[in-house]
């Protein structure tokens, strides 16, 4: 977070971490299926780095990005390689009880949400719908995140 505020500084404009719920809508790119390419986890291999294509084949780090498919709004990496971090804080039971349009997440936790997967994770951990938690202190090499640069209207 303090490197968006930085960014946004030195640029003018606003970026920051997606809310878990952009973060999953990003990484469908429009598919109700578990993955951007739809339900068969054969597939995953070529859009995502995860345990079979990685951690098995002993490539135990984060790869280079746009090596793999890009999901239907041409967004790369979407699954697997790295777990985004998102801006909300994660509560396990959230969405039994949230709005069903752009939910924002607790006020507060103990964890933020991740998406996305890892490059040591399996198929199942890189599906869109997935969820995980980090401590906002946590740093790994299965850690990262994406930007989200705000258009002032």
């Amino acid at each position: 977070m303090e490197y968006c505020r930085r960014l946004s500084d030195r640029d003018g404009r606003e970026y920051r971490l997606p809310t878990e719920a952009e973060s999953e809508y990003a990484c469908r790119g429009g598919s109700t299926g578990n993955y951007s390419f739809g339900n068969d986890v054969s597939v995953l291999g070529r859009y995502g780095w995860f345990e079979e294509n990685s951690w098995d084949k002993d490539e135990k780090y984060a790869h280079l990005v746009r090596q793999k498919l890009a999901n239907p709004f041409g967004l790369f990496d979407m699954h697997g390689n790295v777990w985004e971090w998102c801006s909300d804080w994660y509560g396990e039971k959230y969405y039994d009880e949230s709005p069903s349009v752009d939910p924002e997440g607790p006020n507060d936790g103990e964890y933020r949400v991740c998406r996305g997967g890892g490059w040591n994770f399996t198929a199942w951990n890189s599906r869109s719908a997935y969820r995980n938690w980090c401590a906002p202190t946590s740093r790994s090499g299965t850690l990262g995140f994406r930007l989200v640069s705000v258009i002032s209207e």
